[in-house]
């Protein structure tokens, strides 16, 4: 185990995992805000080593319980299920909910997209029980108003929500635009924009601070990522950070109709994931306007993904083009991130330097 002293706690990265490039973050103490759920040095290495590179790209910048899955995160689902939050002797990879019999478990990052209605519904009624909605907005029209919860600095006028098919969550100070049309499941956290004319389809859930546009179906942004302009995006997931430009669309279905087979990092092949699935894009990556991704298509860390014709399946951490590959320069790549954050009025932290820094020297 390599130790890493810095901002005033230790960070013990193991590297490299069994099954590929990725590392783990243990903290002494574990107190800082980044990464919410840090496990304390003494915590069993081997009860998170078996998931990690399975759910490539996402865990490479975050642990397990860090992955946002429904509305929560799955701390943020243990924090509240639980007093003491996760008990120390269950895998990260568990998706907790009230029934507290842990049937789903996260094996696939596509996974995140086939438990995502469940996962909605479950924490709508875990978020809303007991508590009153914001009144509908007059203009807004309404189908099964009853399963709609809107929070505290929501804006929304002329806007149609039909949770006929699963609720629909609106957070706190989330704008949605005139025009906009969405069928649940659906779940849109703090602070998240949704342009004018916008059509999502369930189970969607955009985390904070994201903004969406165009058609959406059955998807997940992490957070503070983008996917504000026309195009469609399908059975997907976006990490933190990620903006696709305007005209960016995704297959998640192949012309044969055959089953779509996903890169897995740890066999270094690709395996089979189901009939549909789109985009898995990790943290830090952006796409040019007009990119076309290929059905099932998986982005590493801090991308610059531009090219002709449809992207390959896999797109490695650092890649800079896919047409004429290059690798993507660190000190350029850190300095972009840095402007994107800065839109939001973020800063990089040294911690996701250090992150990035490890993830460039093995890409």
């Amino acid at each position: 185990m390599q130790q890493n002293r810095h901002i005033g706690f230790d960070i013990d990265i193991v590297v490299p995992s069994p099954r590929g490039k990725g590392f783990f973050f243990y903290t002494n103490p574990p107190r800082f805000p980044f990464f919410s759920s840090f496990k304390p040095m003494d915590k069993p290495v081997s009860e998170t080593i078996p998931f990690f590179d399975d759910l490539y790209p996402f865990t490479y910048t975050r642990p397990v319980t860090a992955i946002r899955i429904g509305i929560l995160t799955l701390q943020e689902k243990w924090d509240r299920l639980l007093p003491g939050g996760k008990p120390a002797h269950l895998a990260d990879n568990i998706v907790p909910d009230q029934t507290l019999t842990f049937t789903r478990t996260l094996q696939y990052p596509w996974q995140i997209v086939q438990f995502n209605a469940a996962a909605i519904a479950d924490d709508f009624d875990l978020l809303t029980k007991g508590r009153s909605s914001q009144p509908i907005p007059a203009s807004t029209q309404t189908i099964n108003p009853e399963k709609i919860f809107i929070e505290s600095g929501a804006v929304l006028d002329h806007t149609i929500l039909n949770a006929s098919a699963g609720p629909i969550y609106i957070g706190p100070n989330v704008t949605i635009m005139e025009g906009s049309i969405i069928r649940g499941p659906f779940a849109a956290c703090e602070g998240s924009v949704i342009k004018m004319g916008t059509k999502i389809y369930g189970a969607t859930t955009l985390g904070p601070f994201c903004t969406a546009g165009g058609e959406i179906k059955n998807s997940i942004l992490f957070g503070y990522s983008n996917k504000a302009h026309d195009g469609y995006l399908g059975d997907s997931v976006l990490g933190e950070w990620c903006n696709l430009g305007a005209g960016t669309s995704n297959s998640n279905l192949t012309n044969s109709a055959d089953t779509v087979k996903v890169w897995h990092q740890p066999s270094g092949a690709r395996i089979p994931a189901g009939l549909k699935c789109g985009l898995l894009m990790g943290d830090y990556s952006r796409a040019a306007i007009n990119t076309s991704f290929n059905t099932g298509t998986v982005v590493g860390v801090s991308c610059n993904v531009f090219g002709n014709g449809l992207t390959p399946g896999h797109i490695p951490s650092f890649s800079w083009g896919y047409s004429d590959p290059k690798k993507y320069q660190l000190d350029k790549a850190l300095q972009h991130i840095a402007n994107w954050k800065k839109l939001k009025d973020l800063t990089l932290t040294n911690t996701e330097i250090q992150i990035l820094q490890h993830i460039f020297d093995n890409a």
